[in-house]
């Protein structure tokens, strides 16, 4: 057996998972063991192998060794003692039939401390450029290797297994891609699991305690102090709700709704108006909702719409005019519209209002997270319906949600959203 003392330890510039990825790819091609037994057979050289070699390691992936020369899978030879290295930095390939008699080669180290006459190394280059390494072969006796059938048939092979690299290697980035995926998908059920529970059942203590605060205080004052707390909790309520709805949205899941016969649409739209109008007693919100027929829809995801879009209206529309909610039936939809005078928004941000996160730039108001349209957006397109909105000085701003009457079809499809 031939002497191996001369193998070194992994030069530190290449990572150690970095090899070890590379000789498993190696590994996993099925063909490379046949095709150095087709190299052995044709050139009798008795050993071969596929090598991974950068400027700081030569490593063994797939051998083939009848003269015992003591390598396997993974070891690693000094990288200057080889030729290997030369065919890297020449990107040439080197056949060599009888290393003490040829004249470049009959002093080369290399000869001398393998102990080898015949020898060849090929450039394995993958199709991104990358050097991977070699194709090589050698024995301690002079070989036939330098006609143009054993070099044609080493070039081709060398190609062969670079083909077969490229493929595995796009295979292997596709399983990491699909784990990474199902990490992420795993951490977007933790988080919204986190927002779902785990931040709703403290806010919950916090407002039951502001209720029993209001209720057994007697200074007005403090009385205030809890009733503030109340109305803090609901909003930080709503922007769960919010981010929620947009992690499902933005995630994968899509806008969740659930349809089903609603017999007074009207009632409903009409309880989102007097919450507002109870909460802000100085504002006057106009109402002219008559549907007046049953809707397949989810009330609940509809209220929010009309929640978002007239508290849209109220915060960005002047004060001191009114807010107009109309709800009809046309033909096969019904229309809501929400309308306020005020400072129109700009010709350009009229295709980002949508967006998540945008909010108007002609107010200093800053609530919220800019959550609340593109919600409303995707409940609308969950039903199949259309969100479109016209703003100008002279007509005002005006929001209209077009959904469809007969919403049976979305038992089983809501679009980019999903029905339950």
């Amino acid at each position: 057996m031939l002497q191996t003392s001369h193998r070194n330890p992994p030069i530190a510039r290449d990572k150690a998972e970095e090899i070890a990825r590379d000789v498993a790819i190696v590994n996993k091609i099925e063909a490379v063991p046949t095709l150095l037994e087709v190299l052995c057979e044709t050139t009798e050289m008795r050993f071969a192998a596929v090598a991974r070699v950068t400027e700081s390691t030569w490593t063994a992936c797939v051998v083939k060794d009848d003269i015992h020369f003591g390598l396997k899978s993974g070891d690693q030879l000094d990288l200057e003692s080889t030729l290997c290295i030369e065919s890297k930095r020449s990107n040439e390939p080197i056949f060599i039939e009888h290393a003490s008699t040829d004249p470049r080669y009959c002093n080369h180290h290399t000869p001398k401390i393998y102990k080898i006459e015949s020898y060849v190394s090929v450039p394995i280059v993958l199709a991104n450029g990358r050097y991977f390494g070699n194709l090589c072969a050698f024995d301690p006796a002079p070989a036939k290797v330098a006609g143009p059938k054993i070099i044609g048939m080493f070039k081709r092979f060398a190609a062969l297994i670079a083909m077969q690299l490229d493929s595995e290697m796009v295979r292997q980035q596709d399983k990491t891609a699909l784990r990474d995926a199902h990490a992420a998908n795993e951490l977007r059920e933790q988080f919204i699991a986190i927002l779902g529970h785990d931040l709703r059942n403290p806010l919950q203590a916090v407002y039951s305690a502001g209720v029993l605060l209001e209720k057994r205080l007697t200074d007005p004052a403090l009385q205030g102090v809890a009733g503030r707390i109340k109305v803090n909790v609901k909003r930080m309520s709503s922007l769960i709700d919010d981010i929620l709805d947009f992690a499902r949205a933005r995630l994968g899941e899509g806008m969740g709704v659930k349809i089903a016969e609603v017999d007074d649409i009207d009632a409903g739209l009409h309880a989102v108006v007097r919450e507002f109008q109870d909460g802000q007693p100085d504002r006057q919100i106009v109402a002219n909702i008559s549907v007046t027929r049953k809707v397949r829809c989810d009330l609940g995801r509809v209220q929010q719409v009309a929640s978002n879009l007239i508290g849209n209206a109220l915060k960005h529309g002047a004060p001191q005019s009114p807010v107009k909610v109309t709800a009809r039936a046309e033909n096969s939809e019904w229309v809501l519209t929400v309308w306020n005078a005020g400072e129109p928004i700009a010709p350009d941000s009229i295709d980002k209002i949508c967006e998540p996160f945008w909010r108007q730039s002609t107010t200093g108001n800053r609530e919220g997270l800019g959550l609340g349209l593109y919600i409303c957006s995707q409940i609308v397109r969950a039903h199949h319906g259309t969100l479109s909105v016209t703003s100008s000085q002279e007509s005002g701003t005006n929001f209209t949600a077009r959904l469809p009457l007969d919403a049976n079809h979305l038992h089983h499809d809501a679009g980019d959203g999903r029905t339950q």
